[in-house]
């Protein structure tokens, strides 16, 4: 596996989620190696000093440490079902919700996740800032069940794991909120075989051993 891109993944981060996503829908394989954050491998500190993931690795040296850097590289170069071409909207317009994603509404699902993270932080607040924003979601998804058009695009994939996570909070809160297109929406997603792929399940990797092949059956996506 020398000769493929090297992924550097935590099975339960939304945004290795997100790069395994794409990897996985593009048919892009990769040397897959499962990273324990509490002892990081010298091949992840050597790769990306920041240490977070996901990090992958090209064969030809280059380094792409943002997961959205990882998914538009990969749907780049192969783009099956179309995520970097929305059937309404436009790139820019997927790229701006994604960055509402990563900004204001992480902010506000950290605080609701990890309260004793953030000393004094208004836990009330960040759960209002972040209901408003995912009852947006679910007015968005009324007219055709995806966030841009009738088929998931890149904005799907790349917000996804994030309202998963803030669902996860309170299973039966999020069930009794009125949002029930963000709800069904998730549950596709959730449901999904893409979703299934992405998630198997591997060893921690160890410096100097092999890492896994991802996706593992070439073209399943």
């Amino acid at each position: 596996m020398s000769a493929l891109p090297v992924l550097y993944s935590f099975r339960r981060c939304p945004y290795a989620m997100r790069a395994r996503l794409a990897l996985a829908v593009s048919g892009q394989a990769c040397e897959l190696r499962e990273v324990v954050l509490r002892d990081k491998p010298h091949g992840l500190l050597q790769a990306s000093p920041k240490s977070t993931v996901p990090v992958l690795v090209l064969p030809g040296g280059q380094v792409l440490e943002q997961s959205l850097e990882i998914m538009r590289w990969a749907l780049q170069r192969h783009d099956p079902l179309h995520w970097l071409n929305p059937g309404v909207g436009t790139l820019e317009a997927m790229l701006a919700q994604i960055a509402d994603c990563d900004g204001p509404f992480k902010q506000a699902l950290d605080r609701c996740k990890y309260p004793q993270r953030y000393p004094g932080a208004d836990v009330a607040t960040a759960r209002a800032q972040a209901c408003a924003w995912l009852a947006a979601l679910d007015a968005q998804l009324a007219g055709s069940g995806h966030l841009f058009g009738r088929h998931p695009a890149l904005a799907d994939a790349a917000i996804f794991p994030f309202v998963r996570q803030f669902a996860g909070i309170d299973a039966a809160w999020w069930s009794a909120q009125p949002w029930p297109h963000l709800q069904r929406w998730l549950e596709r997603w959730s449901a999904s075989p893409l979703f299934a792929q992405t998630m198997e399940k591997y060893g921690a990797w160890k410096d100097g051993t092999p890492g896994v092949r991802f996706p593992a059956t070439p073209g399943a996506a």
